[in-house]
């Protein structure tokens, strides 16, 4: 059932450059990619909370029932239309589907409901993809406006120099791969250190998590990935 969302879309700040910042069907080339992503992951390891994990002193999120807001109804939970490791410990409302959007912004417009935790992707004829997500912490949380400044396929991480002085024991680098907190792809925010990345920790989706980042799971990164390009606008709300 498609849900209606309402008209406007209110920015209430935008921050500048400086800031902290599968597909509908996969080719054979990005099945192995897929698989991998989905492949079982301990909670105990460097999986995606693994640097939430640092800050938070360990434990899983504790699910908060999400408040509607002006700018989108909240849409009721929905079958699971593509599945993967750990999706039986979602809230199904998180689950990518296609919604009903009225809105002012242009087809190919990420739009990121943070209060929400709901990722809209616009499409033509009133349409849009709407993925849930994992936000900012308290404190954590932001909003403005920015555009897609690069993409990468599993991408390897480096904490930055602020994370390090809290955190010493921190590896100064780590491959990308399955166990990488970025996940399967990551798409950079500006020249923010904000990114919209994966997470193999479906659990933690719908919750308050990140230091900043945007997360889905590995098989709506995926997906999201392949429909956007370098230079998409990106509205975090």
């Amino acid at each position: 059932m498609h849900r209606s969302v309402f008209p406007a879309i209110i920015i209430a700040a935008s921050i500048g450059g400086t800031a902290w910042a599968e597909p509908l069907s996969l080719s054979p080339d990005e099945r192995p990619i897929l698989a991998a992503a989905q492949a079982p992951q301990p909670r105990s390891g460097l999986g995606g909370g693994f640097i939430e994990y640092l800050f938070s002193g360990g434990g899983e999120p504790r699910y908060v029932e999400p408040q509607p807001n002006r700018a989108y109804a909240a849409a009721p939970a929905a079958a699971p239309q593509y599945e993967q490791q750990g999706d039986d410990q979602m809230d199904p409302r998180y689950l990518r589907q296609e919604v009903e959007y009225h809105g002012g912004e242009a087809p190919g417009t990420i739009i990121i409901d943070t209060p929400n935790k709901f990722l809209y992707l616009v499409e033509p004829n009133g349409k849009a993809m709407r993925y849930g997500v994992g936000v900012g912490r308290p404190g954590f949380t932001w909003a403005g406006v920015h555009t897609i400044s690069a993409k990468k396929e599993w991408p390897d991480w480096v904490p930055p120099e602020e994370m390090l002085e809290r955190q010493p024991a921190l590896p100064h680098f780590m491959a990308g791969g399955p166990g990488n907190p970025l996940g399967a792809r990551a798409m950079y925010l500006g020249s923010t250190l904000y990114r919209i990345h994966g997470s193999n920790e479906p659990w933690t989706i719908g919750h308050n998590v990140s230091s900043g980042c945007i997360r889905l799971r590995n098989a709506d990164v995926i997906d999201l990935y392949s429909r956007v390009k370098v230079g998409t606008k990106v509205v975090v709300l």
